[in-house]
């Protein structure tokens, strides 16, 4: 498969090329598998870029009125944004193996501020109490919660003996780790859309049916086939840098999905099971991503959409983009807005 059917593939799977853009926020998100929410702007933003006519309502209405997309933690413990059925493939397949090594770090951590010697009994306890405290509010921030149950507001210190060092009250833990169980989910920040603090209801009374219950093998046989419809071609390497998986369960789960082996530019690559059919696009696009975009963000090899030498110009050593401008499927240049709100870009090469 050559670069420009790889770009076609991009623009139209992902909603860049004018003809394929919707007012669907859900559809959206699943185009894309999931929108990234690390900053909680890039979720508006990267919606805005792929909608006929770009809304910051219909994105909250999406988030917080009809439910159609929901908050949550998964692949490589980042914020994600995903309609409710593929959040159940993530949950599945890949936040429920962050929880129990993230709950026996918390208890060692409770441990250590000598309020108990029985780590795993006094997360029991919290857990309860903090539930019971969420049932009874209905919607709450993390302060009202542990205002509502003062004993869980212990201080634990975060990150000790480095320069970043902090405490914090132990409940917000037990927020973050409840929150990873799929026991209550991110809802309305307290300000703005631009907000990053959420408050917190009952993953049932949000979403009906929870986001439990799915096969974790199913789930990730069929998240990759999902990814690779929207990314692929995508080599093995590009699959685990998305994931977050070991290498062994990306093999596991690229077999089990059925996905189809393509030859491309720089090797050997994916496309979802029965994804064969050439793919042409001659409509012209120009789309203004926002940092965390995930087409820009997508795969780990990314010579075919970005040349090498503007890479550091770009991305930080994690693999986190910055603001992103795509011709026609592949990066060309960078935006900023600055504080007057004006909108100054950078293009790269010489683009006519």
């Amino acid at each position: 498969m050559d670069v420009q059917e790889r770009r076609a593939r991009l623009l139209l799977r992902h909603r860049l090329a004018a003809s394929s853009r919707t007012q669907d926020v859900a559809a959206i998100a699943d185009g894309l598998v999931a929108l990234h929410s690390s900053d909680p702007v890039s979720v508006y933003l990267s919606a805005a870029a792929r909608m006929v006519a770009p809304s910051i309502e219909m994105v909250e209405q999406a988030l917080y009125e009809d439910r159609t997309v929901i908050r949550h933690h998964a692949m490589r413990r980042t914020l994600w944004v995903f309609s409710p059925a593929v959040a159940r493939l993530a949950h599945a397949s890949s936040t429920r193996k962050l929880l129990a090594p993230e709950q026996r770090r918390f208890e060692k951590m409770i441990e250590g501020t000598g309020v108990t010697n029985d780590g795993a009994a006094w997360f029991a306890r919290a857990r309860s109490e903090v539930l019971d405290a969420l049932a009874s509010l209905g919607i709450a921030t993390t302060r009202e919660l542990g205002d509502a149950v003062p004993g869980l507001k212990v201080p634990i210190t975060l990150s000790v003996g480095k320069k970043y060092e902090g405490t914090l009250g132990a409940h917000t833990r037990v927020l973050l780790l409840l929150g990873f169980e799929g026991a209550i989910v991110r809802v309305r920040p307290t300000g703005s859309w631009i907000n990053g603090q959420y408050r917190w209801t009952s993953m049932a009374s949000w979403c009906p049916g929870g986001i439990d219950g799915v096969d974790p093998a199913k789930a990730g046989a069929s998240l990759v086939n999902r990814w690779l419809y929207a990314f692929g071609p995508a080599s093995t390497a590009d699959v685990q840098w998305w994931t977050g998986w070991p290498l062994a369960a990306t093999r596991h789960a690229l077999a089990a999905c059925g996905a189809e082996p393509v030859t491309v530019a720089d090797g050997d690559a994916w496309l979802a099971a029965g994804d064969l059919d050439v793919v042409t696009n001659d409509e012209p696009s120009v789309a203004l991503l926002p940092a965390l975009d995930p087409t820009a963000m997508g795969w780990k090899q990314r010579d075919w959409y970005l040349d090498p030498p503007h890479t550091a110009q770009l991305f930080d050593r994690n693999g986190n983009g910055g603001p992103t401008m795509f011709l026609n499927g592949r990066i060309v240049g960078g935006w900023v807005q600055r504080r007057t709100g004006e909108i100054a870009t950078r293009v790269f090469e010489d683009v006519g």
